[in-house]
Formats: C-alpha cells, sequence, structure tokens
C-alpha cells in the first residue's frame, strides 16, 4: 500500500483507529528494522508530543505535523510493503497507546521526557548540549 493512501484512508477511519494506524505507520518508516524497545520509544515520543500539545491533539496531527516525522518527509508513493514489520508495528503502536491510558505513575517510560530523537549517524543542531538516550539506530532527546 502507497504511504499517501494509508495516511488518505486515516482521515475515515474513527479516531482511536486512525492514531493506532498513523503511530504504526511513523513506527514502521521510522523504525522497522529496530528492536521492539527501539519502536516502542519512537512510539512514546509522538504520544508525548500529543499529550503536550505543540504539533496536534491527535497522534494523526503529531505525526503529520510538517518535518517532524517520517510521514511528511518520505515520498507519499513510498511502498509500505514489509507485512509482518508492519504488523509488528501495529501492535507496537496498539501496545503504546493503551500504556499512555494509564495513570501517570503506572506508564513504562522507555525515554523519559524525550520529545525528540535521530538517527545516531547525524547531529542535528537542536541536539546539541543536550543529554540523549541512544536506543539501537536512534537517540532520543528532551528539547522542549
Amino acid at each position: 500500500m502507497k504511504l499517501s493512501l494509508l495516511l488518505w484512508l486515516t482521515t475515515l477511519m474513527p479516531q482511536p483507529v486512525a492514531d493506532q494506524a498513523c503511530l504504526a505507520t511513523t513506527v514502521y518508516l521510522e523504525a522497522r528494522s529496530q528492536t521492539t524497545i527501539g519502536q516502542l520509544a519512537v512510539a512514546e515520543v509522538a504520544l508525548r508530543r500529543r499529550d503536550r500539545g505543540h504539533y496536534g491533539d491527535t497522534v494523526c496531527k503529531v505525526v503529520t505535523a510538517p518535518h517532524q516525522f517520517a510521514t511528511t518527509t518520505t515520498s507519499g508513493s513510498f511502498e509500505i510493503s514489509n507485512l509482518p514489520a508492519f504488523v509488528k508495528a501495529w501492535d507496537v503502536a496498539g501496545n503504546s497507546i493503551h500504556n499512555w491510558q494509564l495513570p501517570l505513575a503506572q506508564r513504562r517510560m522507555l525515554v523519559p521526557h524525550a520529545d525528540h530523537f535521530a538517527t545516531t549517524a547525524i547531529s542535528p543542531s537542536w541536539s546539541h548540549n543536550r543529554p540523549s538516550v541512544t536506543i539501537g539506530d536512534h537517540a532520543f532527546y528532551a528539547v522542549n
């Protein structure tokens, strides 16, 4: 399925399903080659951003905010073709959303306070002088 079609379909879905689909798509695009822990950390950043409201009040709005996640930096013609990886991303997204619905004290957090991440191969200007946690190929930062 093409990325553009999948994102369009989320506009027709009930919000809870759309949010899981948007989060799964983000996990797939950003971290499908990473461990489950790395994928959960990516999902955690998106959910934290939703809670803070800086990028939108739904997961779909957060992950489609311009230049924030791979959903907007990847061509709409990109083919989501690795079904096992997408199924895993779907499960990670669902588990993350469920975890995030728990009271704050009961949530399992892998990257507390992190609201940004980047591949370890680059060093974005916003990452300088900020502590980070590295999981797989991603460094996670508390920027805001």
